[in-house]
């Protein structure tokens, strides 16, 4: 049994009263108290349980890859966390992830396909289709706990090093909703190696995040392997700076490569400064590079280095979701496929 220090002991009647919250949100939108908006396309969910990072990004780049391969046009659907806009948007490659958020400008470099941003996802989403009449197949990145969007495919991330921490509901504990939420989705992916209790209706999947090549922020043409940074790392002069929602995943990342760096991590989308990066050959994740890229002031360092990084899923995902997809296609007038 979990040990709860005396802070989330005291947060425990506040978790319950957060899990009566969630139950009679969900019951309100279940019964059409609230309006949930079916889109013409079918939609995949990416989302976690969790607060933090979990992996949702690197997974959602592989099913845009997936999605393409078996003959769909996908886009992605996204809060833009980080981001000051209130509208929906699209996202660019050359986005200001200030505005728009850091994770859906990298999802718009890596995938090259359509990528809005929005509060209110469903509006995102139907002004993305309204200016891509091609695209027969939505992802929304980090919305499972957005119902008024529905969803035709839920794909839950777990961290698989962290969990579900001591498995309480916020605050007392880092859940967002009940691990029971689990029996609903159609797929669990774990990330990582560690064997985590899950509860036994669940279909899962291991998954790892995998990258050897880092990438120079000034010259992103611009690639080499660990061994580069040999006498940097000999002279203590290498550094790794995170700015995600779990950044130990990054620091172990680059222990499995052999680089021992000095490791300094940040809150999740962080706004990096000039002064954040010490002297010397620093490492960052791909995400962190993406604002990183627009401090015009290190536009001269050739000593900033971007891991990039690719999930490698169990097989067995991929088909699973392209038969769930087929069975699920919209007819003409926009509702399921009986």
């Amino acid at each position: 049994m979990w040990f709860l220090p005396v802070h989330a002991l005291l947060a425990i009647p506040l978790s319950l009263i957060f899990g009566l919250l969630i139950s009679l949100r969900r019951a309100f939108y279940q019964w059409g108290w609230f309006r949930v908006v079916r889109m013409p396309v079918p939609v995949v969910v990416v989302g976690n349980l969790n607060v933090g990072g979990s992996g949702k990004t690197p997974l959602t780049i592989t099913l845009v890859e997936w999605l393409r391969h078996a003959g769909y046009a996908p886009a992605i659907v996204s809060r833009g966390y980080g981001g000051s806009a209130r509208t929906p948007m699209p996202v660019m490659p050359d986005s200001d992830p200030a505005r728009v958020g850091d994770e859906p400008v990298l999802l718009a470099r890596r995938t090259g396909c359509p990528v809005w941003i929005g509060r209110n996802r469903a509006e995102a989403a139907r002004q993305l289709l309204a200016v891509h009449p091609e695209v027969n197949v939505l992802i929304a990145d980090d919305g499972l706990q957005h119902l008024a969007l529905a969803r035709d495919v839920e794909l839950v991330v777990v961290d698989a090093a962290r969990g579900f921490g001591n498995g309480w509901l916020l605050p007392a504990g880092p859940l967002r909703e009940p691990i029971s939420r689990l029996n609903r989705a159609d797929a669990v992916v774990i990330n990582g190696d560690q064997s985590i209790a899950l509860p036994a209706s669940c279909p899962h999947f291991t998954m790892r995040i995998i990258g050897e090549n880092f990438f120079n922020l000034a010259e992103q043409n611009r690639h080499v392997s660990a061994t580069h940074f040999a006498a940097d790392q000999a002279a203590g002069l290498l550094h790794a700076i995170a700015g995600i929602g779990h950044p130990e995943r990054f620091f172990r990342q680059l222990d499995k490569l052999g680089l021992k760096a000095r490791p300094r991590a940040f809150a999740d989308h962080h706004a990096f400064v000039a002064s954040d990066l010490p002297a010397g050959t620093v490492l960052m994740t791909e995400k962190d590079a993406v604002k990183c890229a627009g401090l015009g002031n290190l536009s001269m360092r050739r000593d900033l280095w971007f891991l990039a990084v690719d999930a490698d899923v169990q097989a067995g995902l991929q088909p699973l979701i392209i038969n769930l997809l087929n069975a699920r296609k919209r007819t003409p007038h926009g509702s399921q496929a009986a």
